[in-house]
């Protein structure tokens, strides 16, 4: 038995390695820089904790969410791992004190990107031999750094700060283009790239088009209602999910509502009880599920159409991770085009506020905390006129992204394979059950809801809706 296999056994439980995992961590030991791509359940954590039992140093790992910084920590605890940390807002100013005086006794420190632009932290992380730095849910690096997290794109200057360390970029799904952006904001060098098939044969695709907003919820309360889960509703809308929560849970579903507005040790609480099994469903916005460790989610429903296909596949990909079958559901009207493009540029500065940037009279303008910070980014980086041909370009590259999403659900073609194609990929094997464009037998796949709450009579959903969600 080689060692890699010993540790494997031996701390991690498994006995063989899945596709792709031993060739990756083979490379990180060889002190290559590495992109992997792989479906959520791959075991992505694996490929980062496995390598650093193999080499001296510490292994710093850049985080996008303090969710998922927590459930990492827990993780490696279960492990039996004492020697983890997470840098970021949860410590007190106490604890974050002691954490930087005594970060050489750590060996996995997760933080944040906006955490590294903190120079008391760098100073102590540059006392550190680090064995490699690890991004997790890359892609963020593309989709969140142009858009509202430009502390992101400042990894580029903190990696270099470091010389010669190897990196590993973690994603679940990621086009060419965000490949590009991956390794030129990571410093990569010819970096060992593993790509997996982003297909999950378990995961049917279903597509309904509906009249309008209060046809779209009675279909989904209904369904929730009647079949079994566990499951996610996402939402464009923090008020839609508490509207959900409440409908559903009126009607005997266990279930809570989830988006970023709430404070953090609530939205805590919440991924635990969904992954632990004290909830069935979550309405939430796209702000949950990122790094949730439950393998027997079977139902996703989306009630809007994504700002993006990669977004659309991280969040389906969520379901089925145990294997056996899951629906996707998405369901559109003719209007949601339009209205998802309006909240993709909600926070996004328009020439108006750039100009006031540039002229100094920002401060003076009552602006979203979100357009600040970018600007304050790119004011940093570019002159006026090229920040402004900037988000122009981001703003027609949003639209592009929406409108060819939407085209995919509309047209006739086979959705599975059309999503593949996205990532330049194709389809190998088309399953049982595929698509609603491949005469999809829904029936077939979902368990009804037996309780003695699905027997009663069902409330006239239109009036209900009326009351909650006045026009």
């Amino acid at each position: 038995m080689n060692k890699l296999h010993e540790i494997l056994q031996k701390k991690f439980g498994h006995e063989n390695f899945r596709d792709g995992q031993q060739e990756i961590i083979e490379q990180i030991i060889e002190g290559k820089d590495v992109v992997a791509i792989l479906p959520t359940g791959m075991g992505k954590s694996l490929l980062y904790q496995l390598p650093a039992y193999l080499m001296k140093g510490t292994v710093i790992i850049v985080s996008p969410l303090l969710s998922l910084m927590q459930d990492q920590v827990e993780q490696l605890k279960l492990l039996g791992e004492k020697r983890v940390i997470a840098i970021n807002s949860f410590l007190s100013f106490q604890e974050r004190e002691m954490a930087f005086r005594h970060l050489a006794d750590f060996k996995f420190i997760f933080t944040s990107p906006e955490m590294l632009q903190n120079e008391q932290f760098n100073r102590a992380l540059r006392e550190l031999s680090i064995a490699y730095v690890v991004a997790d849910e890359a892609h963020c690096i593309s989709q969140w750094g142009f858009d509202f997290r430009p502390d992101y794109l400042r990894i580029s200057g903190w990696i270099h700060s470091l010389k010669a360390v190897n990196v590993l970029a973690l994603t679940a799904t990621a086009t060419s283009e965000v490949v590009k952006d991956i390794k030129e904001t990571l410093r990569m060098t010819k970096p060992f790239e593993y790509i997996h098939s982003l297909d999950r044969p378990a995961i049917a695709y279903e597509i309904v088009e509906v009249e309008n907003q209060q046809e779209k919820m009675k279909w989904i309360l209904g369904r929730v209602i009647s079949t079994e889960g566990p499951g996610i509703i996402y939402t464009q809308s923090r008020k839609k999910t508490e509207v959900y929560a409440t409908m559903l849970r009126e009607q005997g579903i266990s279930v809570a509502y989830y988006h970023a507005k709430m404070e953090q040790s609530d939205r805590i609480l919440i991924q635990q009880q969904f992954q632990q099994g004290q909830l069935d469903w979550i309405c939430a916005t796209n702000a949950f599920g990122m790094g949730i460790h439950k393998d027997n989610i079977r139902q996703i429903i989306h009630d809007h159409i994504p700002t993006s296909v990669a977004g659309y596949m991280q969040e389906v990909g969520r379901a089925a991770r145990d294997g056996n079958q899951a629906i996707a559901s998405l369901l559109y009207t003719s209007s949601d085009v339009e209205q998802t493009f309006y909240v993709a540029m909600q926070d996004f500065p328009e020439e108006q506020d750039i100009h006031f940037a540039y002229q100094q009279e920002y401060s003076e303008v009552e602006q979203a905390e979100t357009t600040s910070r970018i600007l304050a980014y790119w004011k940093e980086q570019l002159n006026e006129q090229e920040t402004i041909q900037l988000f122009k370009q981001i703003k027609q590259k949003k639209w592009q992204d929406i409108h060819s999403f939407y085209l995919m659900i509309r047209n006739d073609s086979c959705l599975r394979e059309q999503l593949l194609h996205y990532f330049d990929q194709a389809l190998i094997e088309r399953p049982h059950h595929c698509c609603s464009k491949c005469k999809l037998n829904v029936s077939s796949i979902l368990r009804n809801r037996t309780d003695e709450k699905n027997r009663q009579d069902e409330m006239n959903w239109i009036d209900r809706l009326n009351i909650l969600l006045p026009s």
